[in-house]
Order: structure tokens, then sequence, then C-alpha cells
């Protein structure tokens, strides 16, 4: 008999949405989540950031990551939210802000950083915020995700939050053009922006 999940938030409906995400993701799924809620919360101790939001935007992420690609352009049309050419081709990319929407509407979560967290957790989005960047990095980084760009990105999380975040969405960039498929601007906007804002922090040469 396998063993019950345990969740690290203190949120009280913590259980509920375990209940929740057990009927509707497959065991190996919910352990991603369960990684990525741990990881999110290190990672918010580690930068002196909020740890149970982190591990609760953690939790919540990945509510809509195993609708099929019909059910996400028809939630996306129902949330009111807008589907661009990329999400249109690969409706999968809607999930992230799938997600939010139902974190809102199933368990009445309304801080709007922890929705922001976990609507750019796939994405990215220029402007983000910390606890975007912690989300964003412990879905890249829980201990179930492995090879070599995985333990680079790993690697840096725990020094530079901003250039880990970069970093991240240089990969994804160079993986999707490697194999011919469409960026999202979103992608390439937060990509850009944080390349911008380090460059600034540089210290100039004398």
């Amino acid at each position: 008999m396998p063993e019950p999940q345990i969740s690290r938030s203190q949120n009280p409906h913590a259980s509920h949405v375990l209940t929740w995400l057990e009927a509707h993701v497959s065991p190996k799924r919910l352990d991603h989540i369960l990684g990525v809620e741990k990881t999110a919360h290190a990672l918010a101790l580690h930068y002196r950031e909020d740890a149970q939001k982190a591990a609760w935007a953690g939790l919540l992420h990945d509510l809509a990551k195993h609708f099929p690609p019909r059910k996400l352009l028809a939630e996306a049309q129902r949330f009111g939210l807008i589907v661009d050419p990329v999400c249109q081709k690969n409706p999968h990319l809607l999930h992230a802000d799938i997600g939010a929407a139902l974190a809102q509407e199933l368990f009445g979560e309304r801080d709007a950083q922890v929705l922001q967290a976990i609507a750019n957790h796939t994405l990215g989005n220029p402007e983000m915020d910390r606890l975007s960047q912690i989300l964003y990095l412990a879905d890249w980084i829980e201990p179930m995700r492995k090879g070599p760009d995985v333990d680079h990105v790993r690697t840096l999380a725990w020094d530079n939050l901003e250039e880990a975040t970069m970093l991240g969405c240089f990969y994804v960039l160079e993986d999707l053009s490697k194999n011919g498929q469409p960026v999202h601007p979103r992608t390439q906007c937060t990509y850009d922006w944080l390349a911008q804002k380090l460059s600034l922090c540089e210290p100039e040469k004398s």
C-alpha cells in the first residue's frame, strides 16, 4: 500500500489540494509537484522570502498539467484568457495561467503574488518578482529533474536568483531553436529583460 503523500505547506487547504491532485494527476506528477513545493520552500528560506507562500504556490502550480489540449483551450476561453498563435498550436503552454485561475476557483486563493507565481512558472514574465522566480526555478531543479542543463541551473539557483532564472530561460530558448519549435514571446521577453537588468548591474570596467 503506498504511503500517504505529505505536503510541506501549512495552508489550511493543503489537504484538500492533495486530495484533488491525487484524483487528477498521475503519481509521478504528484511526486514532481511535491518536489517543487519542497524546493520552492527551501529557495525562499535561502533568499529570505516568504517560504510558506512559496510552498503553497508550489503545491498549486500544476493543477491543469494533465488537462488534454481541447480542455485547456476550453478552459482558457471559460476564464477569458488570451490564446495567442503559439499557445493555439501548443495548448500545453496554457496550463500555468489556467492553473492560477483554478487555484482561485477551486481553493479560494486570492493572494496576487501566489497567483502570479503560478501563472509565470512556465513561460516566465518580464518584471516577475522574486516569488515568481523562485517557483520558476523550483520547477526547473526539483530533485526528479535530471540532465546537464538542470545541473547548471541548480548550481546557480543557490547563488544568484536572477542569473539562474535567466539561464533557465536561455536553455528553454536554445532547446526550442534546436527543435525548430516556436518561441513564446513571454519567454523571450523574460530572457531579454533579465539580460538587460543584469548587464546594468555589472561593474564598469576601468
